[in-house]
C-alpha cells in the first residue's frame, strides 16, 4: 500500500511500529508455535491435561481415542515443548509444559466464549 491510497498516513506511527517488528526468524518460529494448536486431537489432549496431569492410558480412555493417536500427538506437543513427561516405575505421566501454555489455552477459551456469548 502506498502513501497515496491512504489519507491517514502517520510516519511516526508507521516507524514506531518498524522498530518494534519482530524479525523473520522470529515470525517463522511463532506462526509453527501456533500451527501446533490447529489440530482438534491436539487440542483435546490439551485441555484434558489442563485439568490434571494424566498417563496415555488415562488419555485414551477419557478422550475415547486409540493409544496410537493419543501417542502420536503427544510426541508432536513434547517437540514443541507444549507438555512434559515425567516417569513414575513404568507409567510416562504427562502434563503441560508450563504456565505459559496454561495461560494460552485458558485466553483462547475465554476468548472464544466472550465472543460466542454474544451471538447466542
Amino acid at each position: 500500500m502506498s502513501i497515496e491510497t491512504c489519507d491517514c498516513f502517520d510516519k511516526d506511527k508507521v516507524d514506531m511500529i518498524k522498530s518494534k517488528s519482530l524479525s523473520d526468524e522470529m515470525i517463522y518460529i511463532m506462526a509453527d508455535f501456533f500451527k501446533v494448536f490447529s489440530d482438534s486431537t491436539r487440542v483435546k489432549i490439551l485441555y484434558a491435561l489442563l485439568e490434571s496431569e494424566m498417563c496415555v492410558g488415562d488419555l485414551v480412555e477419557a478422550l475415547d481415542m486409540t493409544q496410537s493417536a493419543v501417542s502420536h500427538q503427544l510426541r508432536i506437543l513434547r517437540q514443541n515443548n507444549i507438555v512434559k513427561f515425567r516417569k513414575e516405575g513404568k507409567a510416562v505421566i504427562y502434563s503441560l509444559d508450563d504456565s505459559h501454555v496454561f495461560e494460552i489455552l485458558s485466553q483462547g477459551l475465554s476468548h472464544l466464549q466472550h465472543k460466542n456469548s454474544f451471538k447466542e
